[in-house]
């Protein structure tokens, strides 16, 4: 299979393996109705540090992965969107990435986005369920990269379907295609032909996803209308900005009624050059608004589009072409291409739950993500979404639960974001926290959520310098490690017995407390080994603790293998 190179990917490809984990803390006062909670997480925190930390509890089940990653389309700077490398990896070129914005004109840009994302995947992967599926929204800028980088993490085999979704409706170039649509890209854990099902039903296949098309449309007559009686038709008003910065395109255009200056919104520059703008303005294709006071406009023709069309390319709903020839109605014509909702739905829905003109760019529709869920998770499915921005994924699995009564669960990550200049700057408690907090309440949903923090690092370094989890969190750390599955039933935890859990016939110890004098005077003797052999007379015993004051013959006589902590923690036992 063809393999996608960039710089850093020798160095990064088992990056994640290298990453310490990390405890989750609570931070019971951003809590909201915990005791609805029934799983819903928002974790605070480098993605990266969090999904790392999540695998000892939810490797392998979660159902479905909801992610939108930055685009890095360049004009992320400008937009308010800007992203970093922050991936402190151990070699000079990955160090030289460190702390700096990713802009249009850097040449490593793809290279970046690259790095960033590997090791992300290949957590998420390590996270989903063996039929868990991932679906990761993008856009033509990096869709080729992702798609190969994929291919490679998940499997070619694993690619279930590239989705065009319409994000949008309106026009955003003044050429015949409208590029008004991004990508769902959709590979599950493992796709088997015969027993991989989407619904809960198990009644659809990965093959049965609604179609995909790319097709021209007859456009809507209906928003073409003529207030002004020009002689050239029926027309529509489209924006007059597009999406980049380009010098040329960025001047200011002066409202001949008002004598308003506009300059092109943030992030964006206006569709064409000046001179064409002039030439635009005397042939009156230009317009300020419905009374002349705005912001400009292009008239957009009737007669100019409808040989054409626009092409819109669309996630469509369910259509049945025999349906429709039974009934005698034409299908092309019959048949109604939907689309699940698009950015500008998002943020209407967001600024009506802030009460705010603007609060996060481009956020998604609930609706999108209510169409993902409905196909690939089930009721009580949990979902996460590792880059969850304005929460619209949490938001979505709570409005699906209201409709149908399921018991799906949410986990959102999202970092701070808080940069030099913004140092109180907290996405995730301000706006994810904030917009699923206000959703129940304005929606009345029956949930809550809790709200964690990415906290130390659980490395030897970090042990060695007193820095010590709580017993429970560490016991849940070691049997991962020993045993590379998550503990199912942490109530069997003991810290007065020092038990861990039991893995087949190997039965996990932990001497250890969350006191660093304590843990100088703890050991392996001969008064707990023979109470932990009496315990778990059948089993072979893997105790993890401090020291250990017994010899290698009786603990090779009574099967028990010592693991040193921290020095040999990371060490997977042999099980």
């Amino acid at each position: 299979m063809p393999t996608l190179q960039f710089k850093g990917k020798n160095i990064i490809w088992n990056h994640h393996l290298s990453v310490p984990y990390h405890t989750l803390e609570e931070v019971s006062k951003l809590n909201f109705q915990p005791e609805k909670s029934n799983g819903n997480l928002i974790i605070e925190g480098d993605n990266l540090l969090a999904l790392k930390a999540l695998l000892p509890m939810y490797a392998g089940k979660v159902k479905v992965v909801c992610i939108d990653p930055p685009y890095n389309t360049g004009n992320d700077v400008a937009e308010g969107k800007s992203w970093v490398y922050n991936d402190n990896v151990n070699s000079p070129l990955l160090k030289d990435w460190l702390g700096k914005e990713v802009a249009r004109d850097d040449l490593t840009r793809h290279d970046k986005w690259l790095c960033m994302m590997m090791p992300r995947l290949k957590l998420l992967r390590d996270l989903l369920d063996d039929n868990g599926a991932i679906f990761i929204t993008i856009d033509d800028n990096e869709y080729s990269n992702l798609k190969a980088l994929m291919d490679e993490i998940f499997g070619e085999e694993n690619f279930v379907a590239n989705v065009v979704w319409q994000a949008r409706k309106s026009v955003q170039n003044d050429t015949d295609i409208s590029v008004n649509h991004n990508y769902v890209l959709i590979y599950a854990k493992n796709r088997r032909q015969e027993e991989r099902r989407l619904k809960e039903s198990n009644a659809e296949k990965w093959d049965a996803i609604p179609g995909f098309v790319l097709k021209p449309l007859l456009l809507d007559k209906s928003k073409f209308s003529n207030p002004d009686n020009d002689p050239r038709g029926l027309w529509k008003a489209d924006p007059f900005d597009a999406p980049g910065i380009r010098d040329n395109l960025m001047y200011a255009i002066v409202n001949p009624i008002t004598g308003e200056k506009f300059l092109p919104p943030k992030g964006r520059h206006w569709r064409t050059e000046e001179d064409n703008y002039v030439k635009w303005l005397k042939e009156k294709r230009i317009v300020f608004g419905k009374k002349g006071t705005s912001g400009p406009q292009l008239k957009v023709f009737w007669d100019d589009k409808k040989e054409f069309g626009e092409i819109e390319i669309s996630w469509w709903g369910d259509c049945s072409a025999e349906a429709y020839i039974e009934d005698g109605i034409d299908y092309e014509t019959a048949c109604e291409w939907t689309t699940y909702g698009t950015t500008t739905a998002g943020s209407k829905l967001l600024q009506s739950l802030f009460d705010s003109e603007k609060v996060f760019n481009n956020p998604k529709p609930i609706e999108l993500l209510r169409h993902i869920m409905k196909l690939a998770a089930g009721k009580d499915a949990l979902i996460l979404d590792s880059f969850s921005g304005s929460g619209t994924t949490g938001h979505a699995v709570m409005d699906l639960n209201k409709e149908d009564g399921g018991n799906r669960r949410f986990i959102l990550v999202q970092m701070t974001e808080a940069t030099e200049n913004e140092p109180n700057k907290n996405i995730c408690k301000d706006i994810t926290r904030e917009r699923i907090k206000r959703a129940i309440e304005k929606y009345s949903y029956d949930s809550g959520f809790q709200y964690l923090r990415v906290g130390q690092p659980l490395d030897a370094e970090t042990l060695l310098e007193g820095k010590l989890p709580d017993y429970k969190t560490f016991a849940r750390y070691v049997y991962y490690l020993c045993t590379g599955e998550n503990l199912k039933d942490e109530k069997k935890i003991s810290e007065k017995k020092f038990f861990a859990g039991d893995f087949g016939n190997q039965a996990i110890y932990l001497i250890y407390k969350q006191d660093y004098e304590a843990l100088t005077r703890m050991a392996l003797n001969l008064e707990v080994a023979e109470r932990i052999t009496a315990e778990q007379p059948n089993k072979k015993r893997i105790v993890y603790a401090p020291a250990c004051f017994l010899d290698e013959e009786y603990m090779e006589s009574n099967q028990i293998e010592f693991v040193n902590i921290p020095y040999n923690l990371f060490q997977r036992g042999n099980v």
